[in-house]
């Protein structure tokens, strides 16, 4: 039924060989984070206080302007990785498998091991008015990659 071998095939091509849907879930998802890289990286102010809910720090010298340079680099980030998605889809659908598995992965670890290492950011009302979307949707983004992962190493009948 499923065929992990397809994580790393032999040969990298641009020919997918798994259900014809496991290649429009990957394009919808890619396609949606893309934006969200967008938002992070040009729109930080409105992505973070608009989006995520983080208040606005106060302080001398103002904190906000080092604040939005990072939340922009994670957006740079975040989108350096759906470009390389975007070339998997044009040029490379073979490893659409292994970018899902990757995108599996990075939504993931915010459920099972970032509230490990930092829980007390996420704590509403000391830094947020309400619960991020990362933290908030992570199971759905995770449930969503889970199934696009799964779709993708599934046999063709």
């Amino acid at each position: 039924m499923f065929n992990f071998s397809k994580v790393f095939p032999k040969t990298i091509n641009n020919k997918l060989n798994s259900p014809k849907v496991a290649m429009w879930i990957f394009i919808l998802f890619t396609g949606l984070m893309t934006w969200r890289s967008i938002i992070h990286m040009f729109f930080e102010a409105y992505g973070l206080h608009s989006i995520a809910n983080f208040i606005v720090l106060t302080g001398e010298p103002d904190p906000m302007p080092v604040i939005y340079r990072f939340f922009s680099l994670w957006g740079a980030a975040q989108l350096m990785f759906c470009f390389f998605c975007w070339i998997v889809i044009f040029k490379y659908k073979s490893l659409i498998p292994l970018m899902s598995l990757f995108w599996m992965f990075d939504w993931g670890q915010r459920i099972f091991i970032y509230p490990f290492i930092r829980s007390d950011i996420a704590t509403i009302g000391e830094y947020t008015t309400d619960m991020t979307p990362g933290i908030d949707l992570a199971p759905i983004a995770f449930v969503i990659t889970l199934v696009m992962f799964l779709i993708s190493i599934k046999n063709n009948n």
